[in-house]
């Protein structure tokens, strides 16, 4: 019997384009038996789109994505890993406060991307970053969008122009305050939820380390890096491994899916949907 599913999508609550009860009516109109709305750092829409599952008879169970910084041992700085979280209790005190602290480091955070844009002169303020009313998310996605309304650019995807943008060394030099990927999992626990690495191939495509320094063999020794890591992580609580992602190749799937068994971890399928 085949039970479809799809635990990693997001809504306007983030940097998704669809309303959560849309995003839901779709799914359960396109057969799916159980999905998670994961929008990054908050989880304002998971009420809705859990009403919407018991309105419309699909299971729709709690779901977040979170930044998280990895220290590794081959680079000073850290690295960019994303963790999904699911089943959580969503009134745990100790996510919402931290969640409230996401919030505000990413307010803090585009004030300084807009004064950077703005030496570089593209004169955008907060005002042209808000695409609709009781918006709570702002990113650069929305930054992306303000550039191309003001004329500054002509497509959305301009803005992550390699060296340009908000691909710039200026750009880039404002870092996210974020959590360790071990805070990140220890939360999610704590709220009585299941913590997962998201899209691990998304880590291969960033990380120039593994093609500078092995060539050929890049793919290969990102596997035997990953397979160490999450054994790591799993002492401090992982549950599971994002193995089908847009990311991931069939061949990258298989090769994930066989990390997940030798290390008993869950498997998870994701589309990671934004909208058009």
């Amino acid at each position: 019997m085949e039970y479809k599913v799809d635990y990693h999508f997001h809504s306007i609550y983030s940097d998704g384009t669809k309303k959560p009860t849309d995003l839901v009516k779709w799914y359960k109109d396109n057969g799916y038996d159980e999905i998670a709305l994961t929008d990054h750092d908050g989880i304002d829409g998971v009420k809705e789109a859990k009403i919407a599952g018991e309105t419309l008879g699909i299971q729709v169970v709690s779901g977040i994505e979170l930044s998280t910084d990895l220290k590794t041992d081959f680079k000073v700085e850290p690295i960019d890993v994303h963790l999904l979280g699911y089943r959580f209790n969503e009134e745990d005190e100790a996510l919402l406060s931290k969640l409230k602290d996401l919030k505000e480091f990413r307010k803090r955070r585009n004030e300084k991307l807009l004064e950077k844009l703005q030496e570089m002169g593209y004169e955008l303020s907060y005002d042209d970053l808000i695409s609709r009313p009781n918006q709570t998310y702002v990113g650069k996605p929305n930054i992306a969008q303000a550039l191309v309304n003001k004329g500054y650019i002509e497509k959305y995807q301009d803005a992550f122009e390699e060296g340009r943008f908000l691909e710039s060394p200026e750009i880039r030099a404002v870092k996210k305050e974020k959590l360790t990927t071990s805070e990140a999992i220890s939360l999610v626990k704590m709220a009585g939820g299941i913590a997962v690495i998201a899209h691990p191939m998304e880590i291969l495509e960033k990380e120039r380390y593994f093609v500078d320094n092995a060539g050929d063999e890049a793919k290969e020794s990102f596997f035997e890096w990953l397979f160490k890591t999450l054994k790591k992580l799993k002492k401090e609580g992982l549950s599971g491994i994002e193995c089908y992602h847009p990311s991931a190749s069939e061949e990258d799937s298989v090769r994930l899916i066989e990390i997940a068994e030798k290390l008993k971890l869950h498997v998870t399928s994701g589309s990671d949907y934004h909208g058009l």
